[in-house]
């Protein structure tokens, strides 16, 4: 998937309503983050890496292919 417009250059995403973070290089559902931009929900992370987005209490998104683990029910 492209990375949005203006996250050229960011790999994680974080959505507010959720408190949950996307890698955008490894999601095979592109929709979330389509949703995720028409809700103007979101927050990337400087330094961009899931630590940074640990740190300020976001979850990595389950079933991203990221090796974060199957999704949250499984």
């Amino acid at each position: 998937m492209e990375r949005p417009i203006k996250f050229e250059h960011n790999r994680w995403l974080g959505d507010k309503r959720s408190q949950v973070v996307y890698d955008v290089d490894n999601l095979p559902e592109p929709d979330l983050i389509e949703e995720l931009m028409a809700a103007e929900t979101f927050l990337c992370f400087g330094p961009d890496t899931l630590a940074e987005a640990r740190n300020r209490g976001y979850k990595p998104y389950k079933g991203d292919g990221s090796g974060t683990g199957p999704p949250e029910g499984d």
